[in-house]
């Protein structure tokens, strides 16, 4: 009968189903029902005269606009199966039932020529990164074709190729609407919340298997890479934000591990924290995975918007499953929207992108396009290796390839990245905020970087009372009220005045030290303070984006991570300047931390995974400050 049913809505081009394929599973969920469109997540219906709903969700990228930032906007609907029918098909017996014959592409290629993207490339790595934009970005393209089969016999064919060579994909899927259809094999989940707990799962590196497959050797080569390793940790360090922003514990990490599939191998954390939020309002707090957008968000957005040549329709997005649960509420499963290939009306799109970072190499990110795209279309069977000369480095493993995670050598390498970390992050927290500050308010300034919500959860175990204001919302009356203000990081050019956040946020740390109120700034703000006092500001000869240094604060040697593109500096060897206490690169003279009357302030992000003493520098400036 379940077989019958999914041939009756394959029939049907109106009829609107999902089929998903969980990772470990023996069965194929097949979920049918009427769509509807809505406008904001808040929207999606999950309870319908007054009985909870199952929903599915397609939700675009354009969506992150509900979070005030910027997106092109194509009209991609925020698209909903209202669940009437979930069923479980025995995966042995629908494979056979799915069509099989080939699929042939036509008129295929890149959407941007290869030496296009390559300049595109350069230009963010330079005009981007390099003025402190922000520390990664994802620009992608799209790998397009058309089809002469009928679409739903030529998705379906795609999923039976999934489902027979893919492996280690956490979801693989299938969705069927009346002018729109999607297939994919995603690797990751972005965020899951099941019984109060959230998690979170970025993934980040791309190892492309060579002829033959993986080998231990090849393997061990890639995760040497410096540039997987920071861009890993600089992912981390983003979900990290999020998980703040959602979580009462903040969140903790776990890993790091392989994700072996048939043609990729990636590396990847687990994140984990509780929240009483409703799953929609959690899933608006983490639009979307820095993994396919970059750091700090909001920038990545605005260099997104900036850079990339058309809207990005549902890539990088999510698809939602909302279940309802036991205790009256909903569950939420929500993979990334990447490894996925879109059909409508005869016509295919594969958007891949790559991560920039200030190692990037620009034809180097070129070839990881042509390796994601033809991971994709392998996996589905629409090419050989054969014909795409960059599938011929992608080959499919064989199915019964063991782990290499379980290599003693593998194992090591990866668990050594630990050491690298902050035990904050790695520990269990728990909630109790006891720490020496308690009976103390702290007021944190957001300049456009949510490393704000992972810095407020640091300073809630010192034990300040916490709040957090935009820049552009913040008022003078709460500036004054708070025992702390921190004015916080974010990107861009301090010296830049003209600048209306950078105005602000001059203001800001106007405002505190004229009045002799305590105040702590971080990285932007500790330059804007510098400025103040007198200390010259100049860009790096090299952006420092997850850079980890160990420096001194005020007699200490401290391991930090830093995100900055600019530097405070003073002449070497200065240890005091006018009012204030300085400690510098004893080479350089590049500033690292200030501190003198009800003031202390850092370059550094002590909040960062990459800062192993963090806390530690933390409480020894907050101290200082309020003293």
């Amino acid at each position: 009968m379940t077989l019958s049913r999914l041939a009756e809505l394959s029939a049907d081009p109106a009829a609107s189903f999902v089929l998903i394929a969980r990772d470990g599973a023996d069965t194929v969920e097949l979920l049918s029902g009427d769509v509807v469109d809505v406008d904001l997540l808040a929207d999606i219906p999950l309870t319908i005269d007054g009985t909870p709903r199952e929903v599915f969700a397609m939700v675009p990228y354009r969506q992150v606009r509900e979070r005030g930032f910027v997106a092109q906007d194509d009209g991609a609907p925020l698209r909903c199966v209202i669940v009437d029918e979930h069923l479980h098909l025995p995966t042995a017996e629908l494979l056979p039932a799915l069509p099989s014959t080939p699929v042939p592409l036509h008129d295929d290629g890149f959407d941007i020529a290869d030496a296009e993207y390559a300049a595109i490339v350069e230009t963010v790595i330079a005009d981007e990164i390099g003025r402190g934009e922000g520390a990664n970005f994802v620009i992608r393209r799209d790998f397009t074709a058309t089809i002469d089969v009928e679409d739903r016999i030529a998705a379906l064919t795609w999923f039976r190729a999934l489902l027979t060579h893919e492996r280690g994909a956490y979801w693989t899927f299938a969705v069927f609407t009346a002018d729109h259809i999607a297939v994919g094999a995603s690797p990751e989940a972005h965020v899951v919340a099941r019984e109060g707990v959230v998690t979170m799962n970025p993934i980040s590196g791309t190892f492309r298997h060579p002829a033959g497959g993986a080998t231990k050797e090849t393997l061990i080569d890639f995760l040497a890479s410096t540039k997987e390793t920071e861009e890993l940790f600089m992912v981390v360090d983003e979900e990290l934000k999020m998980m703040s922003a959602v979580c009462s514990d903040g969140g903790r990490i776990t890993g790091p591990h392989l994700k072996e599939m048939s043609r990729l191998t990636h590396t990847e954390y687990m994140l984990r924290g509780r929240s009483a939020l409703d799953p929609r309002d959690i899933l608006r707090e983490t639009m979307f995975a820095p993994t396919v957008t970059g750091s700090p968000m909001q920038n990545a957005c605005a260099v997104i918007r900036r850079h990339e040549q058309k809207p990005r329709g549902y890539y990088s997005g999510v698809a939602a499953l909302f279940t309802p649960n036991a205790d009256g509420g909903h569950d939420l499963d929500a993979p990334i929207l990447i490894r996925t290939v879109y059909l409508q009306h005869g016509t295919l799109r594969v958007p891949v992108g790559a991560t920039l970072v200030r190692h990037s190499d620009p034809m180097g990110e070129v070839s990881e396009t042509h390796g994601k795209a033809a991971g994709v279309l392998g996996a589905i069977g629409a090419i050989d290796r054969d014909r795409v000369a960059e599938a011929r480095s992608d080959a499919d493993a064989p199915g019964d390839a063991r782990s290499l995670a379980d290599e003693p050598a593998i194992a090591e390498l990866l668990s050594s990245r630990n050491a690298r970390l902050a035990e904050f992050w790695l520990n269990p927290q728990g909630e109790d905020f006891t720490g020496p500050f308690a009976g103390r308010s702290a007021l944190v300034v957001d300049a456009e970087d949510r490393f704000t919500t992972m810095l407020a959860h640091q300073l809630r175990h010192l034990g300040l009372a916490v709040t957090i204001a935009s820049w552009s919302e913040v008022q003078d009356a709460d500036l004054d009220a708070a025992d702390l203000v921190v004015a916080g990081p974010g990107p861009g050019d301090p010296r830049h005045a003209e600048n209306a956040r950078i105005a602000r946020m001059r203001d800001v740390v106007a405002r505190r030290l004229d009045s002799g109120a305590p105040l702590l700034a971080v990285c932007l703000s500790h330059q804007i303070l510098a400025d103040r006092l007198g200390i010259a500001l100049t860009p790096l000869d090299a952006p420092h984006q997850g850079l980890q240094k160990s420096v001194p604060v005020f007699g200490e040697d401290a391991s930090i991570g830093f995100y900055n593109t600019f530097t405070a500096r003073v002449a070497p060897g200065t240890t005091v300047l006018g009012a204030a206490d300085v400690s510098a690169d004893p080479d350089s003279g590049d500033v690292y931390a200030l501190r003198g009357e009800h003031f202390a302030s850092v370059q550094g992000h002590l909040e960062s995974i990459l800062s192993r003493d963090g806390i530690r520098t933390l409480e020894r400036l907050v101290s200082h400050a309020l003293a």
